[in-house]
C-alpha cells in the first residue's frame, strides 16, 4: 500500500509539471475526486496499492487502492456475485478509508469501509455483508430508490394533508384545532412512509442475501452473527451509531427471521476455508497497518507473535514510522521465507521509495511486476520509482510501463489511470514532447472528472500535436466531452481551419 502524493499541475500558459513526493506507494491514499458514481453515492476504495494521487472529496472522504487487498475482496466476494446474477469481471468495490459501512451506490459499484472489514470476525462474515449489498444492487434499489421512496413518503404526506384540509372546511374550533394537528403532522408521516419503504428494501436485500449465500455454497451464519455483534448499535444516538447501523436499522424480529431461514439452508454448517481465514487476516492487518496509527498495529500484533500476518503488519507499521531500516529488516526477514510473494516486493520498493532510494526501489519494483504482471499498480509503481531519478534517457522506460498498466485497466474501474497519465506528462515533459505531455495532463484531469482543467489542456495540446494523429484526434475528443464554451467551439474550428 503506497501513499502518494503531488502537486496539481496547471491548466494556464506555464505548464507545470506535476512533482510526485516520494511518499509510500503501498499505503497509498487516493483520493477520488468525485468522478462518476462515485461522487454521487458517498457525495462523495484507501487500498493498499501503489501510486496513485492522492486528492481530497469535498466531504474529506478518502478511497482506498491495493491490489492485494483487492485481490482478497474478489476471491471473497465473486462467488456471491455470480449467484446473483452480477458479472463479477464488471464490479467494482471501492473501499472507503475509516468508513463503517457498505452500500451499493448501483449494479456495479459496491462501497464498503475499512473500518467494518476490520470488525468482520471472518471471511463469512464480510461475505455476507457483501451478499446484502449484493442484493441491493441486482434488485436495482438505489437506481429506484428515489422514484419509490418519495412515492412511499408522498402517499401518507398527502393523505394526511388532505385530511387537515376537510378538517379546516367542516370549520368550528375542533375543526380548526383538527386541522392545525393535521396539517402540521403530515410531513412526520410522509418521513414514516419513507422509513417504511426503506425496512422493505432492506428486508428484501435480507433474504436475496440468504439465497445468494446458499446458491454460492456459503453459510448465512456469518451476516447474522455480524448483525448480533453490533445489534447494540441501535440504541445510540445517531452521532454515536455506525453509519451502516443508520442505514440497516436492526431489530430482534428482522435478525431473528433471517437467522430462522439461515439454519433450515443446507449449507448453514459451512466453514471457512483455511487458505481464505489467512488471507482475510492479511487483508485485515494490511489495512489496519497502513490506516491505523502504527502503534495500533504494534498494540495487536505483538513482537513475540511470529505468524506471518504479525510480520506483515509490524513491518507496514515501521514503513509507516518512518523506520526505514526496521522495515527493511522486516521485510527482508519475510522475504526470505516468501520470496515470490510480489506484494512483499511491492512493500519493499515503497519503504525504499519513500527513503529517496530509487534506484534499490526500481529493483524491488520490477521484481513485484515480474510476479504479477497483470497487476497495473505494481507497474506504476516500477514507473513512478523510474520518473523520480529524473534521468531523461529513462523516460520511454517509464512510459513502458504507463501504457502497459492503463492498457490493464481500460475502464479505470481501480482509479489508477489518473496518476498514470500524471506521471506520463512528466516522462513526455523529460523527453521535451510538449503536446504529449499535455494531452497526458488532459487524460489525467478527465479521468478525475475535472471537465474544466481537461478542456484547458485538450485545448493546448491541439495546438502543440500534429494535425490529424491519433493524439491530436484524442486531444479533440477530450474537449467535445469536457463540456464546451462556445469560444472553446469557436477554438477548435480556427484550429481546424
Amino acid at each position: 500500500m503506497a501513499l502518494m502524493t503531488g502537486v496539481p499541475i496547471s491548466g494556464g500558459e506555464d505548464f507545470e509539471v506535476p512533482v510526485v513526493a516520494r511518499r509510500s506507494l503501498l499505503s497509498r491514499l487516493y483520493r477520488a475526486a468525485g468522478r462518476g458514481a462515485i461522487a454521487v453515492a458517498l457525495a462523495g476504495s484507501i487500498f493498499l496499492t501503489p501510486a496513485a494521487t492522492v486528492r481530497a472529496q469535498d466531504d474529506g472522504t478518502q478511497t482506498v487502492l491495493d491490489t492485494e487487498v483487492n485481490d482478497i475482496l474478489h476471491k471473497e466476494c465473486d462467488p456471491i456475485f455470480l449467484a446473483a446474477g452480477l458479472d463479477p469481471k464488471h464490479m467494482t468495490i471501492v473501499i472507503v478509508e475509516h468508513f463503517f459501512n457498505a452500500a451499493a451506490a448501483n449494479t456495479q459499484l459496491i462501497y464498503i469501509g475499512t473500518d467494518l472489514i476490520e470488525k468482520t470476525e471472518n471471511p463469512n462474515q464480510l461475505i455476507g455483508v457483501i451478499a446484502h449489498e449484493a442484493g441491493h444492487a441486482a434488485g436495482g434499489h438505489s437506481l429506484r430508490a428515489p422514484e419509490e421512496e418519495m412515492h412511499a413518503a408522498m402517499a401518507p404526506f398527502l393523505l394526511t394533508l388532505g385530511l387537515g384540509l376537510l378538517a379546516a372546511i367542516a370549520g368550528g374550533r375542533s375543526g380548526g384545532n383538527a386541522a392545525a394537528g393535521l396539517m402540521s403532522s403530515a410531513s412526520y408521516f410522509g418521513e414514516l412512509g419513507a422509513l417504511g419503504y426503506s425496512r422493505e428494501q432492506e428486508a428484501r436485500a435480507d433474504q436475496a442475501a440468504l439465497t445468494y449465500l446458499e446458491r454460492a455454497g456459503e453459510s448465512g451464519k456469518g451476516l447474522v452473527d455480524f448483525f448480533r455483534n453490533f445489534q447494540y448499535e441501535e440504541v445510540f444516538s445517531e452521532v454515536r451509531r455506525y453509519k451502516f447501523f443508520v442505514d440497516h436499522p436492526l431489530t430482534d424480529e428482522r435478525i431473528q427471521l433471517l437467522d430462522n431461514r439461515a439454519q433450515e439452508l443446507p449449507h448453514y454448517k459451512t466453514v471457512d476455508p483455511p487458505e481464505l481465514v489467512t488471507e482475510h487476516e492479511i487483508m485485515k492487518a494490511k489495512l489496519i497497518g497502513f490506516t491505523e496509527a502504527p502503534q495500533t498495529a504494534f498494540f495487536k500484533y505483538k513482537d513475540d507473535d511470529h505468524s506471518f500476518v504479525a510480520r506483515y503488519a509490524r513491518a507496514i507499521a515501521y514503513f509507516r514510522e518512518t523506520e526505514t531500516e526496521k522495515a527493511l529488516k522486516a521485510t527482508n526477514s519475510l522475504l526470505a521465507d516468501y520470496p515470490d510473494n510480489p506484494y512483499l516486493w511491492e512493500l519493499k520498493g515503497q519503504i525504499l521509495f519513500d527513503a529517496g532510494r530509487t534506484v534499490e526501489a526500481e529493483v524491488a519494483h520490477r521484481k513485484s511486476v515480474e510476479l504479477k504482471p497483470d497487476a497495473p499498480l505494481l507497474r506504476i509503481n516500477l514507473a513512478q520509482a523510474i520518473v523520480a531519478q529524473e534521468d531523461g534517457k529513462r523516460a520511454d522506460d517509464a512510459l513502458v510501463e504507463l501504457k502497459k498498466a492503463i492498457a490493464l485497466d481500460p475502464d479505470q474501474q481501480d482509479g489508477a489511470s489518473a496518476f498514470a497519465y500524471r506521471l506520463e506528462a512528466q516522462a513526455y515533459d523529460a523527453k521535451g514532447m510538449d503536446g504529449a505531455a499535455r494531452l497526458a495532463a488532459a487524460e489525467e484531469h478527465f479521468a478525475i472528472g475535472d471537465l474544466a482543467e481537461a478542456r484547458i489542456f485538450a485545448l493546448r495540446a491541439r495546438e502543440l500535436l500534429k494535425p490529424n494523429t491519433i493524439e491530436w484526434r484524442r486531444a479533440t475528443d477530450i474537449v467535445l466531452v469536457s463540456q464546451p464554451t462556445h469560444d472553446d467551439l469557436q477554438a477548435l474550428a480556427h484550429q481546424n481551419g
